[in-house]
């Protein structure tokens, strides 16, 4: 598998080539393929060549994450060679800027054996609830957060080359503002239906109803994070844009350093409380990323002199009062599907969820909405 660790380099120097052209649909399906790789070496090469045939399928997974990038890049029709480039000021920069981003990898790595380790005295299962409740809560974070983040990076890297921190100023708010919109009925949403979302995803085989409870247990605690976690995506791109890794590293580390210290104590609350106590890791979790990304944004808001807060604060308000009605319906859909099958309840109340909260927004005026209506017409006007 260690050679996967060199095509993944190679292929997010692409990925990060492929987005400053904004050319962002091929770096964001290659993950998918990373993904194909692996359910191939699952399905087809491990039930000859056993755990070699899993480690092939990464091996793998990480070539097609890259191959699938190279033919875009072609098209941009760019000069490219191999080189140390040790004459170029700009390599020394991106060491630079670097440099504290392995700092903060690091830590948060040490923070997730902090909690594996906590998790592991915990009700036997704890430790595999946490993985896959902070799995589901990156679904609906990276569709959201990343997807916005890598998006917008481009254009504020550009406003700050040119000096133009008037507009950048306004493309981060607008981008939080989306966050906002997005997240929020999000963060509601999987809240509502994590219980049948688990069961049709995992409840099979020796993973019983008992199983589905310590996740849905873990995931309550995990989603309350969204907004937070959203929010630190972008904040950190944004702080990126303007040179300096520094600050949301340090941020970070803070926050890391407090999530251990939540854990301890929130594990033990729960414990006293008679919960089951690798909820407290998760709430641990969400309230420092939620202090993390406070802090990022009242640095930024200082470094840009400030962020178009009231714009911020108008999308806020109408995705709350959105979720609300979003909420009531799914509320209904719930008690009127009870005892039925998992995939009608999830299936059913992501089409009613989304329906209603659009419609909301719609009669709330959310300007957003209008723009996408607007370019959905021009699309299919021409």
């Amino acid at each position: 598998m260690l050679p996967s660790a060199v095509l993944f380099g190679l292929s997010g120097l692409v990925m990060g080539i492929l987005n400053s052209n904004r050319i962002f649909f091929w770096p964001a399906f290659a993950p998918a393929m990373y993904q194909v790789g692996i359910i191939i070496g699952i399905v087809v090469l491990a039930p000859t060549w056993g755990i070699y045939g899993l480690a092939i399928g990464v091996l793998l997974g990480s070539a097609l994450h890259l191959v699938l990038q190279l033919p875009s890049l072609w098209r941009l029709k760019g000069n490219f060679y191999p080189t140390m480039g040790w004459d170029s000021p700009d390599v020394y920069e991106v060491a630079r800027l670097m440099a504290p981003r392995l700092l903060g990898v690091a830590v948060v790595q040490l923070n997730f054996w902090i909690n594996t380790r906590l998790a592991s005295q915990f009700v036997e299962g704890s430790v595999i609830a946490l993985v896959l409740a902070f799995s589901l809560m990156l679904m609906p974070q990276a569709a959201i957060a990343q997807s916005i983040a890598i998006a917008a990076m481009p254009t504020l890297s550009a406003q700050v080359a040119l000096g133009k921190l008037n507009e950048m100023r306004l493309s981060l708010a607008a981008s939080l503002r989306g966050a906002l919109l997005l997240s929020i009925p999000a963060m509601v949403g999987l809240i509502l239906l994590r219980r049948p979302v688990i069961v049709l995803l995992y409840q099979r085989g020796k993973f019983d109803s008992t199983s589905t409870e310590l996740v849905a247990w873990a995931l309550l605690w995990f989603v309350a994070g969204l907004v937070g976690h959203t929010f630190v995506e972008i904040l950190s791109r944004a702080f990126y844009s303007l040179h300096d890794t520094r600050t949301p590293v340090l941020i970070g580390i803070a926050a890391m350093s407090l999530n251990v210290l939540f854990s301890y104590g929130f594990s033990a609350l729960f414990f006293r409380l008679g919960w089951l106590p690798h909820g407290g890791l998760a709430l641990a979790n969400s309230l420092a990323t939620g202090l993390e990304a406070g802090g990022l944004f009242w640095l930024m808001r200082r470094r840009l002199n400030g962020l178009n807060g009231r714009m911020i604060l108008d999308g806020m308000v109408k995705a709350i009062l959105a979720t609300l009605a979003m909420w009531l319906s799914l509320w209904v859909w719930l008690t009127w599907t009870q005892g039925k099958a998992a995939w009608l309840v999830v299936g059913g109340g992501i089409v009613i969820g989304v329906v209603v909260f659009t419609a909301s927004i719609a009669v709330l005026g959310v300007s957003e909405f209008k723009i996408v209506l607007g370019a959905l017409k021009r699309r299919f006007a021409g």
